[in-house]
């Protein structure tokens, strides 16, 4: 077995520029989703001579056709590119390009919405390591017209035009979806039914690796970092190496959206991270719109699992900045620095008993859940739909009491625990004073409630003489139990997201 893995390793990574003919780029294949109207999708792959014409049909009826052009990157083959027409029907196609040197085709191509899912670990979690595996497993195949791509893992120095290695797209079934992202899989089946189109899902993921990874070097440009520092050159955690080897072969092809679940890997790091992400999102954006000649929409709607808990103890660690720092320090999204941004809430769906690590939660069908809702909201534009938990919009103490009102949000709150909350306490009357991370704070309890406001007792902070200067929730790695956080939407059942407030 290990001597076939071997040989594969090097008979797979193959070279574009020593193929034959004409050719479609690696992340085209049978079976694959294209973006549907109103987008066209484009086409692209390898020829050798230069200024050939290539025709493209659909069905056996010419589209359209193009000229081989020099690879610019300096490849020894040419590259053909053509947007197809605006495709409203969903298929299935058989798509045929051809030039005096020869033909290739893809055949039962579908056109729908295409998304691409990235991250590290918890993207990469796969449909065989969830809660409920054996179900989704066998239910999958009644999905056939969503389509998965997996992704190799790879690094590279430079942004390389094609994969390296070739992968198949696949119809869903117990064995092609096994090892592959439960929350890529698991966003698309709970999307499917909402949008009744085709769904192709590309997933790019791996497995202990930071943002700076999936940076563009002028992405990490904008913020004042340069990610680890490491020795191996394959080190997949090096500045812009899976960017470069995972990302950028697929910004030609046009696609609806992203989402990505990553974070864990840049705790302890989260001033940084406030900058990196937005910087990341605006910069994948620019580079997918204009690789694909404009069709990718310069503002595609961009998803994000907000860290779930982690340790079984009262830490407070990394994570609650890390997750604040997911929002662009803003505590919610959209806003105005992640614009056609959406995120599920998962600080209260720990798994202290996984098998693969508490840092590996098995639940992904309620995350997935959730990152649905906020994306038939940001991503669809689906009207009157409650997908955000409540969010606090005033604070008010008032004698031994700070009360807090929630706006956010369609439902009333629910409170399902008094606990969660933390006052700042500090004799200094400096209106700029700001709390420390570790110190200086007590926690309060829930006393009284409405349907959209809560009270704290803050006597421990009021009968010493001293100042509240500020208020949190839910910040520690861990703040609850399954789903046993204090405030929730009554109606919706989502979670309050962690915040901070400076009184």
């Amino acid at each position: 077995m290990w001597a076939i893995l071997v040989v594969c390793f090097y008979i797979c990574k193959t070279d574009v520029d020593g193929a034959s003919g004409i050719s479609f780029a690696k992340s085209y294949g049978n079976h694959m989703v294209l973006q549907g109207a109103p987008h066209r999708a484009i086409l692209w792959g390898f020829a050798h001579k230069i200024g050939d014409v290539v025709h493209v049909s659909l069905n056996n009826t010419e589209v359209t056709t193009t000229t081989v052009i020099a690879d610019h990157h300096g490849g020894s083959s040419g590259i053909w590119k053509v947007k197809l027409p605006a495709q409203n029907s969903k298929g299935p196609f058989v798509i045929q390009v051809s030039s005096s040197e020869g033909a290739a085709s893809l055949s039962d191509v579908l056109f729908g919405d295409v998304w691409f899912c990235s991250g590290q670990s918890n993207m990469e979690f796969t449909m065989n390591q969830v809660f409920n595996n054996t179900q989704e497993l066998n239910e999958a195949a009644k999905y056939s017209e969503i389509r998965t791509f997996h992704t190799t893992r790879d690094t590279s120095n430079t942004s390389l035009t094609d994969l390296s290695y070739v992968s198949q797209w696949n119809l869903p079934n117990a064995g092609t979806l096994r090892g592959f992202s439960a929350v890529c899989w698991l966003y698309g089946k709970y999307l499917y039914p909402h949008i009744h189109r085709p769904i192709g899902l590309i997933e790019s993921s791996w497995g202990g690796t930071i943002i700076e990874a999936w940076s563009s070097h002028d992405a990490l440009a904008k913020c004042t970092t340069t990610g680890h520092r490491v020795n191996r050159a394959t080190n997949p955690n090096l500045p812009s190496v899976l960017w470069n080897a995972m990302v950028n072969p697929f910004l030609p092809m046009t696609i609806y959206g992203a989402i990505w679940y990553q974070g864990e890997g840049n705790s302890g790091r989260a001033d940084k991270y406030a900058c990196q992400f937005p910087a990341m999102i605006t910069d994948w954006r620019h580079r997918f719109h204009n690789a694909s000649d404009g069709e990718t929409n310069s503002t595609f709607p961009f998803g994000f699992v907000q860290l779930a808990g982690f340790n079984n103890d009262t830490r407070i660690g990394g994570f609650p900045d890390l997750r604040w720092a997911q929002t662009a320090n803003y505590g919610y999204v959209p806003n105005t620095n992640l614009p056609n941004v959406f995120m599920s809430v998962a600080m209260d769906l720990p798994d202290f008993a996984s098998p693969y690590g508490s840092i590996h939660p098995r639940d992904k069908e309620d995350v997935a859940s959730r990152l649905v809702l906020a994306a038939r909201a940001v991503a669809y534009g689906e009207k009157g739909l409650d997908f955000q938990g409540p969010y606090p919009s005033t604070f008010n103490v008032q004698g031994s009491s700070l009360v807090i009102e929630f706006s956010q949000g369609k439902s009333p709150i629910q409170v399902r625990s008094n606990s969660g909350f933390e006052i700042c306490c500090t004799q200094s009357t400096d209106p700029n004073y700001m709390c420390p991370l570790t110190v200086g704070w007590s926690a309060v309890n829930i006393t009284t409630h409405s349907s959209s406001s809560i009270t704290l007792n803050v006597t421990s902070c009021t009968h010493h003489g001293q100042h509240i200067k500020g208020v949190r929730y839910a910040w520690h790695e861990s703040p609850c139990g399954v789903k046993q956080c204090a405030i929730y939407g009554r109606d919706n059942g989502l979670p309050a997201p962690p915040f901070k407030h400076h009184l």
